[in-house]
């Protein structure tokens, strides 16, 4: 970004400001007025850009700072958009974060290694391809290199594909998942940012045979104590699993929670390395929640973020949304109604989420 560009964009947010400050001198009359009079010119503008009569002007990037904004304090931000998707602008906030964090973000890690090192890995690779990581690391040895790098330093200059699960792998989990699956729950960490760019971890447990989660809460320092303490809450009366199945965050595989968990009467059982699919029910209930609620809404804070998680799930997630993986029902059942014919069938909509999802009740 140039001079040129920097003193534009603050030039920009002067005068959004200057504009905001005098609103607050104006009169209720003059503000009615000035509202139907900058409507008709939007009308105007947007009957054009329909009509292709002009071209759709480009978002600067204060603008799209403004609409993350008004986003968070504006409740009826969605219905007056008109340039854009209400989804843009969470996109735009999502962008923002990135770009927040590659700047504060500071290269970590071993230094990287000289160029000829790694044409000399490259021309091992060429000329052995069915080399591992691992082998070419013992060539350099034998051949006597100082210092020669790790092997998951030298999987980054080749391409190199690690061995895939055995069908006999994937059946045997595939069958403990299924044999087990009512005494089964997962559990798992995913990152929320927040409107100011802060990061909060949210964990989920969730039960395999109902799809229900049992358990959420929100952290912006998931630690040991913390875990062994939402464990605590996830089994209130001896409601426990028999297996609890989790990757491999430091957190939950370390020596002092395995001992908490045995303790209670629950068996860890962690997945192997780079095999998400082994904790597929978790992973996809975390998609669930990011596609049906975090791509919708920006939380501004962990209380807001916790206000939001428990509404959707203990009124909506839990109780009215159906899945696939259980035939269509819902975790916990539904009422049972008499059956009516569609034409017939009246039902009560209660709104969630301040209108985003409606769940349902039958009415004679």
């Amino acid at each position: 970004m140039n001079i040129k560009s920097v003193f534009s964009f603050f030039k920009e947010w002067i005068v959004i400001s200057i504009q905001f400050i005098s609103t607050f001198f104006m009169t209720s009359t003059a503000k009615n007025f000035e509202i139907i009079a900058l409507r008709s010119q939007l009308s105007l503008f947007q009957q054009q850009v329909e009509n292709k009569k002009i071209s759709k002007p480009r978002c600067t990037p204060v603008f799209r700072q403004l609409w993350v904004l008004l986003s968070k304090v504006f409740i009826n931000w969605k219905s007056n958009l008109i340039l854009v998707k209400p989804e843009t602008v969470i996109r735009w906030h999502e962008t923002a974060f990135k770009f927040h964090w590659k700047s504060k973000s500071k290269k970590t890690g071993r230094p990287t290694i000289p160029t000829e090192t790694i044409k000399l890995i490259k021309k091992i690779h060429k000329e052995n391809p069915l080399l591992s990581p691992e082998k070419i690391r013992e060539v350099l040895i034998s051949m006597n290199v100082i210092n020669p790098p790790a092997p998951n330093t030298i999987a980054k200059y080749i391409s190199y594909t690690r061995k895939p699960p055995s069908e006999r792998q994937v059946q045997s989990w595939k069958t403990f998942l299924k044999n087990h699956s009512k005494e089964i729950w997962a559990m798992d960490f995913f990152t929320v940012p927040t409107l100011l760019f802060k990061v909060l971890y949210v964990l989920i447990i969730i039960n395999h045979g109902t799809r229900k989660i049992e358990h959420f809460a929100v952290t912006c320092n998931p630690n040991l104590k913390w875990l062994k303490q939402q464990i605590r809450n996830a089994t209130p009366y001896d409601h426990k699993p028999q297996y609890l199945i989790h990757d491999n965050n430091p957190v939950f595989v370390s020596k002092d929670f395995k001992t908490f968990l045995a303790s209670s009467g629950i068996r860890s059982k962690r997945i192997s390395k780079r095999s998400p699919w082994q904790n597929g029910i978790a992973e996809r209930s975390i998609g669930i929640i990011r596609q049906e609620l975090l791509n919708y809404i920006i939380p501004f804070n962990e209380k807001h973020l916790h206000r939001l998680l428990r509404e959707y799930i203990h009124e909506y997630y839990n109780t009215h949304r159906t899945h696939q993986g259980i035939n269509g029902k819902t975790p916990i059942p539904l009422p049972t109604y008499l059956p009516t014919k569609a034409s017939k069938t009246k039902l009560k909509a209660t709104p969630v989420l301040g209108g985003l999802y409606h769940t349902y009740k039958k009415v004679a």
